[in-house]
């Protein structure tokens, strides 16, 4: 009987099971790749070997893909927009025809997965659900097969299924196969000898940090009291010092002051007041009128928000976190419901606990959770911000050197532009003047850099170690240089070129080393959709071919807002008549949109003058000031011009001049998109 009895209950569940559990229940699984981790990055990757024609499994541990970009994270990290390119770019571009634009780079959390799940049914991808990785196999220097483990359920009813492939790919924020895989790799931060760097190991600035004088102790003045709740006895090691310590996470939190679709904010279990004092103690420091002076709130389309950390006591659960890039399945779910007991506990806090000001309490008391979000995980993300797990010592070190511009690698597969930025990694006693007090380490916010090539050495293993792997996410970089890395358009772009280069190497039969680089780069760049689609032409002001100026124009490579690494300016307010035209080589004839790039610029002028000339006609435009919509992380945007006839060849331009000028007048960039059939 105890033998029949298993049997019974796995016949009753292949007759009951959704098609990702049959599949689990199959023998041993053959693709071409095999792709664990259904983040953007993975969502990207699947998509794109799919297209190229490769057999292609997904597989993701929880029951969403999307990652963060799905979870929360709607107000994007940009840089500069010139970094973006490819299918993350189309991504904003779908998220953009959602809401009625071109592009759109804050959006909800449903409309993000829609969007991921879009690219996924459309190739016809196979995603396997709630299953983590239990075992990689490894023959030589390859990656032979991966064993899975369900996500919670009893064994018996899910078998461990596996999985062979030529190529595999690691999407995971947290590095988990190319550990298993026995590549090399660090957590934590580099000390700053290492790579010759200034902003890594121990770090401790002025930014999201405590004023002087908040006293650490659970009774002011008494050491013997004990430290309050979120505070390390650890002593602070010297500026730039390595160690292990992980910045710090957070979750993405959507809420909505929308009393029709709005779930009021309760009590959550295992909620402790204690672990909310340093937020009083701060407040009672530097009193705030709103609750945006320590919470970032940024607004999303249909009255959501997409809040993040802020100042020295906020959502960011400092110093809890460096067990969590090795943990296991079990001890990682234990962790996030840790974080979203603190974060709920935080929200809760600020609208009940009587020692808030009435002001903060009656402002938080108008949100809530949205109903029509997460409606499958009680109106709460899946997914915390893993800013940082384990990092990839690859083929290539990226560093703090590459972000500045010292260092410029030639096998670049993607751009990035953000500010080297790292949160916290630890709240700590410091002395001063004779006082304890808290302070926060470890955030570090230093941009004012132009975009820069991330190299494809540094997505792969170093050859010794693994040949079939490739690592887009947690990729090989310095913890300062990752902080620059790490933002989800970038993970969507490598993911994409992680992909591409697979199929390269199970196409000619080689390893993920021996992937001819150049060739790599130009398929990316002749198929960026990876549908055969023709590609876009792009016009930058710093454009090898195809800008013709007239008059006297200044580069800038300081303005806010910019495309690329600089600008044209004209700051004579309609003097002496200049004009920039760009002029592009058109291979394929046919409708194009046609859009020019402005930021929003000091002492800008009113009014832009433009032509647009195209087979038929030359058409003259007034830009107005107002004409130019800037929403999310960027002062910059594509206006649209219309739609224009281009023949083949470089009889179509567009011109940019000062003419009837009031203020500074920009030519940055002109956009030409073909109609697609």
């Amino acid at each position: 009987m105890r033998k029949i009895l298993p049997s019974l209950l796995l016949l009753a569940f292949w007759l009951v099971a959704p098609p990702s559990a049959l599949l689990a229940q199959s023998p041993t699984r053959e693709v071409d790749v095999c792709i664990y981790g259904g983040t953007s990055a993975g969502v990207m990757a699947a998509y794109t070997a799919k297209q190229l024609g490769k057999s292609v499994l997904l597989i993701e541990p929880g029951r969403h893909v999307g990652g963060l970009s799905a979870g929360g994270l709607g107000y994007t990290d940009i840089g500069n927009k010139s970094a973006i390119s490819g299918l993350a770019l189309d991504f904003y571009r779908r998220i953009g025809q959602h809401y009625g634009t071109f592009e759109q780079w804050i959006f909800e959390p449903s409309v993000a997965e829609a969007t991921f799940n879009g690219y996924l049914e459309r190739a016809g991808v196979e995603v396997l659900y709630e299953h983590h990785l239990r075992n990689t196999v490894m023959r030589g220097k390859r990656i032979e097969s991966i064993t899975l483990q369900h996500s919670g359920d009893d064994p018996w009813t899910h078998p461990m299924p596996s999985v062979k492939a030529k190529v595999f790919l690691d999407c995971t924020y947290e590095g988990d196969m190319l550990a298993q895989a026995g590549v090399p790799f660090t957590i934590g931060r580099e000390s700053n000898d290492l790579y010759g760097e200034t902003y890594n190991g121990v770090q401790m600035l002025n930014k999201h940090q405590f004023p002087d004088g908040i006293d650490p102790y659970c009774v002011p003045g008494d050491p013997s009291s004990g430290l309050v709740w979120g505070i390390s006895p650890a002593t602070l090691a010297p500026q730039g010092t390595g160690n292990r310590q992980v910045q710090t996470y957070n979750y993405r939190i959507c809420l909505t002051d929308d009393p029709a679709n709005l779930i009021p904010i309760t009590r959550p279990e295992g909620y402790d007041s204690t672990h909310y004092e340093l937020l009083l103690r701060y407040l009672a420091a530097k009193p705030t009128e709103s609750l945006w002076g320590f919470l970032k709130f940024d607004l999303m389309p249909n009255r959501k928000t997409d809040i993040n950390n802020n100042g020295p006591f906020s959502t960011d659960m400092i110093g809890t976190n460096y067990h969590y890039p090795e943990a296991d399945y079990a001890g990682r779910m234990a962790y996030k419901k840790e974080l979203e007991t603190y974060t709920k506990g935080l929200l809760y806090f600020i609208g009940h606990d009587e020692r808030m000001a009435p002001k903060l309490r009656e402002e938080m008391l108008k949100w809530g959770y949205p109903k029509d979000e997460y409606t499958d995980n009680g109106n709460w993300t899946w997914q915390p911000y893993v800013r940082e797990g384990r990092r990839m010592i690859g083929a290539y070190v990226m560093t703090q050197a590459n972000c500045v511009g010292d260092e410029t690698v030639e096998d670049g597969v993607g751009m990035a532009a953000y500010t080297m930025d790292s949160h916290n990694c630890q709240r700590v006693v410091i002395e001063k003047d004779g006082k304890k007090m808290v302070k926060n380490e470890g955030d570090v916010q230093i941009g004012g850099f132009g975009p820069y090539p991330i190299a494809y050495r540094s997505i792969i293993p170093q050859a010794e170690h693994c040949e079939n792997l490739l690592v887009p996410v947690a990729l090989s970089a310095s913890h300062i240089a990752y902080g620059s890395i790490r933002m989800e358009p970038v993970f969507m772009v490598l993911g994409q070129s992680a992909a591409t280069a697979a199929t390269l190497a199970i196409d000619r039969n080689t390893t993920v080393q021996r992937v001819d680089v150049a060739t790599l780069q130009n398929l990316l760049r002749e198929n960026p959709l990876a549908d055969g689609s023709t590609p876009e032409i792009l016009l930058d002001n710093e454009s090898a071919a195809g800008i013709t100026t007239s008059g006297d124009w200044t580069q800038d490579d300081k303005a806010g807002g910019r495309f690329g690494r600089s600008l044209l300016r004209d700051d004579n307010q309609g003097g002496a008549r200049k004009s920039v035209r760009f002029t592009p080589e058109v291979k394929h004839a046919g409708l194009y949109d046609v859009y020019a790039y402005f930021p929003r610029i000091k002492d800008g002028s009113s009014q832009t003058r433009l032509v647009v000339a195209d087979s038929k006609r030359k058409k003259k435009i007034n830009l107005k000031a107002d004409d130019i919509r800037v929403e999310g992380q960027t002062s910059g945007a594509w206006v649209p011009l219309g739609e224009f006839k281009l023949a083949a060849g470089k009889t179509n331009y567009v011109e940019i001049s000062n003419q009837g000028a009031d203020g500074v007048v920009v030519a940055d960039a002109v956009l030409f998109v073909p109609k697609q059939p």
